[in-house]
C-alpha cells in the first residue's frame, strides 16, 4: 500500500481558500495547487485560438458552408471517434453545413484515412474531408485525396509521426508548434474546439443562415462520453469538459442517443458519473466498432428522439453482451497461453505478447487490458486480420510509453512492423505473421531497457486514513460530483476494520458490515468470497448506495489483507 504524497504548501493553500481538509488533501495529492483548478466552469476553458491552424480550419469550413460544398466526416471506429463524428455532424449542420459521415469498417479498411477510404468517399463527391480522431498518420490517404481534388482537414489528438500528411489543414494539440496548453484533449474535444472557432468566424461574417447562434454547449454530453471512454488524462481542460457534460446528463438534457444508452443499461441518468460513461455507455457504443460497424453507434448518437434512438441502443446492448462472451473465451485462452510460459508471481518476462489465429480482432484491445491488469506488464494481443497480416492492440503500465516503444522497435528491426500508432498507454500495430517472433523479442528488449523490477510490482495507492467523523455521506456525495479518471484517480482510503458481519451476494460478492473506532459502515467487496477474517486492513472508496429509493453510504472495498 502506497499513500499518495501530499504537497504541504498546496494543502495549506487550498485549506486557506476554504476547501475542507479532507478534500484539500485529496486534491493536493493530485497536483492541484490552486483552487482555480477546481473551477470547472466553461469560462475556465482555454481560448480556441491557441490551437495551431484552427483559424485556417474555421475559414475553410466557413467557405464550404457559404458555397454549399459537400463535407464528409471520416470517423474512427471507437467511442472517441463516434462521439467526435456526432459532434461534428450536429455542430456543422446547426451552422448550415451540408455534411454527412463515413466510418471505415475496421475489418475491411483498417484505421484512418487510407487511399481505399478516399476511393469510397470519392463516390459521394465531397469537396472537403474532415477526419475526426484520426488522420495525423494518413500520409498516403491525404495524398490520394489531393490527387482526387478533395481538400482535407485533419482533426486528431494522436502523436504525429516523422512525416505529416500533406497537403492538409491539421488541428492537433500534439503537433509541433501548437500552443494549446492541454496535450491530452481527446479527438472529440478537438472537434468541439474547431466548432467553437467556426462559430466565432461565422458570427463575425456571414452569420448562421437565419437559424440563430447554435448552442455548442448542448454537445458537451457527447464530448464528456468520448473523453472518458478514450481514457485520456483528465487534466483541468478535460475535467471541465467532462463535468460540464455530466451536468447536462444529470439534468436530463443529454442527446437522445446518450439517454438511450443509459436506459438500455438500466441506469438512472440523473445520477450519472464519469464511471458510468467509462463502464456503461462507452462499452455499449464501442461494441459496434468492435463487432460490427460503428455507423450503428453514430446513428444512435445522431437520433433526434429517444424513441428513434432506443432500437439502436438495444442493438448496441446486444452487441456488447456478445462482445463480453467473446472476450471471456479469449481471455481464458490467453491466460492459458501466458501462464504456460509466464508464472503469475515472480515472472521473468517484462512484457506479454499473445496470439491465436481464432481470436476476434475487435476484442484484442480489451483482452490486452485484462492481461495488463492481471500481470502488471505491457501487453500486446494479436489476431488474424487477413491472409498475411496480424493486427495487434497493446496496453501499458506507468513508466512505459507504448507508442514510443513501438517506434523504437520499428527503427531497430526495420520491416517488422508495417503500421503503428497510439498513445502512452494504448496503441495498435500491424505486422506479418512471420514477424511476430521478431517483434516479441524486440519489444521485450525495449521494455527491459526502460523498466526496472520495481516498476513491475503492483501497488495500491491510498489517500490515507480518515479520522472519526470524516467518513460521511456528505464526503461521498462531494466525491461523486467530480470527474475522476486517468491521471486524476478516484480517491481511495485505507484503514483497519473489524468485520462484524458478512454474507455472499450476487455472483460471488461479499456484503459486509465493518466497524472501527465506534463507527459502523455498510460495505461490499466485489468478486470476493464471504470468508474474510474478523479484522482486515482495507483499501476502499466511499460511494452512495440506493435501496428502495433510500440513499446511504457504502464502502466499496477494492483490496484487503488480514490485519
Amino acid at each position: 500500500m502506497i499513500v499518495r504524497r501530499v504537497v504541504p504548501d498546496a494543502h495549506r493553500a487550498l485549506i486557506a481558500l476554504g476547501v475542507s481538509p479532507v478534500l484539500a488533501r485529496i486534491y493536493a495529492a493530485r497536483g492541484v495547487v490552486d483552487a482555480a483548478e477546481l473551477d470547472c466552469s466553461l469560462a475556465r476553458l482555454p481560448d480556441f485560438a491557441r490551437f495551431a491552424n484552427i483559424d485556417v480550419a474555421a475559414e475553410r469550413l466557413a467557405r464550404a458552408i457559404a458555397r454549399d460544398e459537400r463535407i464528409l466526416i471520416v470517423a474512427d471506429y471507437d467511442a472517441d471517434g463516434a462521439t467526435a463524428c456526432a459532434v461534428g455532424v450536429r455542430g456543422l449542420r446547426a451552422m448550415g453545413a451540408n455534411v454527412d459521415f463515413l466510418v471505415p469498417n475496421r475489418f475491411e479498411f483498417g484505421y484512418g484515412l487510407t487511399p481505399e477510404i478516399v476511393a469510397v468517399a470519392k463516390a459521394r463527391a465531397p469537396h472537403l474531408l474532415v477526419t475526426v480522431d484520426n488522420g495525423i498518420a494518413s500520409v498516403d490517404g491525404v495524398r490520394a485525396a489531393a490527387n482526387a481534388g478533395i481538400d482535407v482537414l485533419v482533426t486528431d489528438h494522436h502523436l504525429p509521426g516523422a512525416e505529416l500528411p500533406q497537403p492538409a489543414i491539421i488541428v492537433n494539440p500534439n503537433q509541433h508548434g501548437c500552443a494549446f496548453p492541454s496535450k491530452h484533449v481527446a479527438g472529440v474535444g478537438v472537434m468541439f474546439y474547431v466548432l467553437c472557432a467556426l462559430r466565432a468566424r461565422l458570427r463575425e461574417s456571414t452569420g448562421f443562415g437565419g437559424n440563430g447562434i447554435p448552442n455548442l454547449a448542448s454537445l458537451l454530453d457527447l464530448v464528456a462520453l468520448g473523453t472518458v471512454a478514450d481514457v485520456v488524462r483528465l487534466d483541468h481542460v478535460n475535467r471541465v469538459l467532462v463535468e460540464q457534460g455530466l451536468a447536462r446528463i444529470r439534468a436530463r438534457r443529454a442527446q437522445p442517443g446518450v439517454a438511450a444508452l443509459f436506459s438500455v443499461a438500466g441506469r438512472d441518468i440523473s445520477r450519472a458519473t464519469a464511471s458510468d460513461l467509462g463502464f456503461v455507455a462507452g462499452p455499449r457504443l464501442n461494441a459496434a466498432g468492435r463487432l460490427a460497424d460503428m455507423s450503428l453507434g453514430i446513428r444512435c448518437l445522431l437520433a433526434e428522439s429517444e424513441a428513434a434512438a432506443l432500437p439502436l441502443a438495444r442493438e448496441l446492448d446486444r452487441l456488447n453482451r456478445e462482445r463480453r462472451e467473446i472476450e471471456a473465451s479469449m481471455h481464458d485462452e490467453a491466460l492459458a497461453d501466458v501462464e504456460s510460459v509466464l508464472p503469475p508471481v515472480d515472472a521473468a518476462s517484462y512484457t506479454i505478447c499473445a496470439y491465436r489465429a481464432s481470436w476476434h480482432q475487435g476484442v484484442i484491445g480489451i483482452v490486452a487490458s485484462r492481461l495488463k491488469e492481471r500481470y502488471h506488464r505491457p501487453a500486446v494481443v494479436f489476431a488474424q486480420a487477413g491472409d498475411h497480416e496480424l493486427k495487434g492492440s497493446g496496453r501499458s503500465i506507468a513508466g512505459f510509453h507504448l507508442r514510443d516503444a513501438l517506434d523504437l522497435v520499428s527503427k531497430r528491426t526495420p520491416g517488422t512492423i508495417t503500421r503503428f500508432g497510439g498513445h502512452a498507454y494504448a496503441a495498435g500495430l500491424s505486422l506479418a505473421p512471420e514477424a511476430l517472433p521478431r517483434f516479441t523479442e524486440a519489444f521485450e528488449t525495449v521494455a527491459r531497457e526502460t523498466l526496472n523490477d520495481a516498476a513491475l510490482l503492483r501497488t495500491h495507492e491510498s489517500d490515507g486514513a480518515l479520522g472519526r467523523g470524516e467518513l460521511t455521506f456528505d464526503l461521498a456525495s462531494r466525491l461523486r460530483e467530480r470527474a475522476w479518471g486517468q491521471g486524476f484517480p478516484a480517491p481511495a482510503f485505507d484503514d483497519v476494520f473489524d468485520v462484524t458481519d458478512q454474507r455472499s451476494v450476487g455472483d460471488g460478492h461479499a456484503k459486509l458490515a465493518l466497524a472501527r473506532d465506534g463507527e459502523r459502515f455498510a460495505a461490499i467487496a466485489f468478486r470476493t468470497p464471504a470468508t474474510l477474517p474478523s479484522r482486515v486492513h482495507a483499501l476502499f472508496r466511499p460511494e452512495i448506495s440506493r435501496y428502495e429509493n433510500l440513499l446511504g453510504l457504502e464502502l466499496v472495498v477494492d483490496h484487503w489483507t488480514a490485519a
